[in-house]
């Protein structure tokens, strides 16, 4: 144990302690693990809390059930369950060590030893384990590569990808997240011979973790060594617009979108990482729409705001971030075209087809195309004519189409 305590906020939360105490941490038998540790030497606000324990998994259901709290049988046949304390979610897993691996999962055996369940971990920063009272157990050397922002494979890298070929993808995305020194020249070898077997994931498990590293501070370095390396090249064989990234990262500054930088990556195949990355409607729909709206970043504000109407604020503010990122635009130019998708209501057509029918226009008459003729001047005018006027409008084109 490490003298030095920590003692976050998470820790001391009565969920927290309640969980801990039933599995009898004062006695050695459960610690916090992986994430909740590492992010609390980073200073990174946590998300979950996990715990390690001695207990086999059936006993830590019945000590979770015992104190008054749910216990769910989530991924019991890999030891692990999920304890429910004040509508806090708690992932608990028996310590356990590999006996098989084939690339994707591991069969597990159980095991009372911490050293042996810190060693079928990934990277040093992620097998690291903390007590009640702060005290941190470290068999692998993490502690140091987390105060140092080192990202190490526990033991030999190439093993460890064998394991688990994700493990290729989060190294990198860890490297993006947490990395201050230069990436790890082992690690990086290890990644770079086994690419390949990258295409051998699924596409959702890959999904998930390009976005993550994408989304992550460092994402610009970390993606341009990838791709000098062709570590990429199996999960998109397709040039790569890295220097369209960086500027695009630059403009986005501290709200990321992964989802974005994806496209402007990979901004000339978007149904085929669509389907590579087995993405949802929602995800398809906006690639390919990235791919191919463009905004003209000399255009007037009555110009954009036609551009804005037609596209809509979410659609717009894409298309203003490619735009600017693929012609190397800077952001002090595009900062009024955001403030306008952000500030402007983006106005409605102060008429409808009910209109047009209230004005005698027969339901077998071209409704569309006249309402498409008023929006067309309505637009025009720069969205300031009024109801009446566009009344008006429709007036004299019920009587122009009758005169045909």
């Amino acid at each position: 144990m490490v003298d030095k305590a920590l003692a976050p906020a998470w820790r001391n939360d009565p969920a927290t302690r309640k969980v801990m105490t039933a599995l009898d941490a004062e006695a050695g038998k459960a610690l916090f693990v992986g994430g909740c540790v590492r992010n609390t030497l980073f200073g990174i606000p946590i998300t979950d809390v996990d715990i390690a324990t001695l207990h086999p998994p059936k006993e830590t259901m019945r000590l979770i059930e015992a104190a008054g709290m749910t216990a769910k049988a989530t991924g019991l046949t890999h030891g692990t369950i999920t304890a429910i304390a004040n509508q806090k979610l708690f992932e608990i897993t028996t310590l356990r060590r590999d006996v098989e691996t084939d690339g994707r999962r591991a069969v597990v055996a159980y095991t009372q030893d911490w050293a042996e369940d810190a060693a079928r971990r990934d990277f040093t920063i992620n097998a690291l384990f903390m007590d009640l009272d702060g005290r941190i157990l470290d068999t692998v050397g993490g502690e140091r590569d987390a105060r140092e922002g080192r990202i190490r494979f526990i033991g030999e890298p190439a093993e460890r990808i064998r394991q688990d070929v994700l493990r290729i993808l989060r190294f990198f995305r860890f490297q993006a997240q947490y990395g201050r020194k230069p990436i790890d020249a082992e690690g990086f070898r290890a990644c770079s011979t086994n690419s390949g077997l990258l295409k051998t994931l699924s596409g959702s498990r890959i999904q998930k973790e390009i976005l993550k590293l994408l989304a992550a501070p460092g994402a610009g370095l970390v993606v341009d060594s990838m791709a000098e390396s062709r570590i990429l090249a199996p999960l998109f064989g397709t040039p790569l617009q890295i220097d369209a990234l960086r500027r695009l990262i630059a403009l986005e500054g501290k709200t990321p979108d992964p989802l974005r930088r994806l496209s402007i990556l990979t901004i000339d195949l978007p149904q085929m990482i669509a389907q590579r990355l087995q993405m949802s409607n929602a995800q398809r729909k906006r690639l390919t729409q990235m791919a191919v709206d463009r905004i003209d970043l000399n255009a007037d504000m009555r110009a954009l705001r036609e551009r804005l109407y037609r596209l809509g604020a979410d659609r717009f503010t894409d298309a203003v971030f490619v735009s600017a990122a693929l012609n190397g635009t800077k952001y002090k130019k595009t900062s009024p075209m955001l403030q306008l998708a952000r500030e402007w209501t983006i106005p409605r057509l102060p008429v409808k087809g009910s209109d047009l029918l209230h004005l005698g226009l027969s339901p077998g008459e071209p409704l569309g195309l006249i309402l498409d003729q008023i929006e067309t001047r309505w637009i025009a005018a720069d969205f300031q004519e009024t109801r009446e006027t566009c009344l008006a409008w429709a007036a004299e084109l019920i009587q122009k189409e009758r005169g045909k």
